[in-house]
């Protein structure tokens, strides 16, 4: 299964959820808000499974001035 993360092609071989995907870009579970297909997804739907070929935006807060 494939999906664009931040303009990448990353490859799974089943279904990730957000959680499992931050995980496996060694990313925070805090401080981070995602977007799939255009659409910020709450962490409280992080446990949903993400779809094939979707496009995933991941931000993260900085600190700084």
């Amino acid at each position: 299964m494939e999906l664009t993360v931040n303009g990448d092609v990353v490859t799974f071989d089943a279904a990730p959820t957000v959680a499992e995907l931050l995980t496996r870009l060694d990313l925070p579970d805090c401080g981070v808000a995602v977007a799939v297909d255009g659409v910020v997804r709450p962490s409280a739907d992080w446990d949903r499974p993400l779809k094939p070929f979707a496009e995933i935006d991941i931000l993260t807060a900085v600190q700084g001035g």
